[in-house]
């Protein structure tokens, strides 16, 4: 079984009516085997009575020359 543990996130909030997020979130997946730290950008949509709903997510490691280049890439575009 995997359990997994947020360290910390980030919210973008976007869209016409605000309803629309980005979370850019640092975890840590658990096994018995070890653990993995990776970063999380999911999406999704905030519903009429205020609870978040996700529909898709995108997950790497956490090592720090990923980070740094996926940051240069957005940046640069």
């Amino acid at each position: 079984m995997v359990e997994f543990i947020t360290k910390g996130t980030k919210e973008i909030i976007y869209g016409a009516n605000k309803n629309k997020f980005l979370e850019v979130a640092r975890k840590t997946a658990k096994t018995e085997e070890g653990e993995s730290e990776f970063v999380s950008i999911s999406k999704g949509f905030i519903t009429q009575n205020g609870q978040k709903r996700f529909k898709t997510a995108l997950g790497f490691p956490a090592e720090k020359e990923l980070i740094e280049g996926l940051i240069e890439a957005l940046k640069s575009i």
